[in-house]
């Protein structure tokens, strides 16, 4: 169900708060990236209002003024006045969650990527200039021009493989037993069917090994 989130409240305006203190109080770029919570507040259509917040500090003070005064209060980030530049947007948005996901195939545009490219006019309100992009290409086809569709390519999900033991399913499975209502299998995703198969649906990228630590004995 949909949560709405009002400005005023105090529980709200401190989630809001938090959020973007995160970003700014960051050192490196590349260990950021965005996430969704669709719809509950954090849908990908709310990334450009999202990016203005952090390149425009003056921009930032306008929406803290409208929250709860004592969520404010508590929070650095009236006092913050980092703006992040579009190239520090485009880590973030693009070549740091390619790279923390062991994607090597997207994220950069060097020879064996796949081309993923959207291109902006340069505006000064940012959540106007990421709202509408002026070309989009998907794995270096043009998909959108000045706004329009021109044309609908079918998208896949990206999954990884991670190694872990298999037994843990057993433990996992009792401690469901024992503390939920829900059994395990219900949070399976079983093959579905639409208007692809599930090899065409989801690309699956390798992990690498599992970590192993080594103790030396005295």
């Amino acid at each position: 169900m949909p949560y709405r989130y009002q400005a005023k409240s105090f529980v709200n305006s401190l989630q809001w708060l938090i959020g973007l203190e995160i970003f700014l109080l960051a050192d490196d770029p590349w260990r950021l990236f965005f996430t969704t919570d669709h719809p509950n507040g954090a849908p990908f259509t709310s990334y450009p209002h999202l990016i203005r917040l952090l390149m425009d500090v003056e921009f930032r003070l306008e929406c803290i003024a409208k929250l709860h005064p004592e969520a404010v209060e508590m929070s650095l980030l009236k006092d913050l006045k980092k703006e992040f530049s579009l190239y520090e947007i485009a880590i973030m948005t693009r070549t740091a969650a390619a790279q923390m996901l062991g994607l090597k195939d997207r994220g950069h545009t060097k020879p064996g990527a796949i081309a993923d490219i959207a291109v902006y006019h340069p505006q000064t309100d940012k959540e106007a200039m990421f709202n509408r992009a002026d070309l989009v290409f998907k794995n270096g086809e043009l998909v959108v021009k000045n706004g329009d569709v021109k044309m609908r390519k079918n998208g896949t999900t990206q999954t990884i493989q991670p190694y872990f033991e298999r037994q843990i399913k057993r433990d996992v499975q009792d401690y469901y037993d024992q503390f939920y209502n829900l059994k395990l299998h219900n949070f399976q995703v079983e093959d579905v069917s639409f208007n692809q198969t599930d090899t065409e649906r989801f690309f699956s990228h390798q992990c690498g090994k599992p970590y192993e630590s080594s103790q030396s004995e005295n």
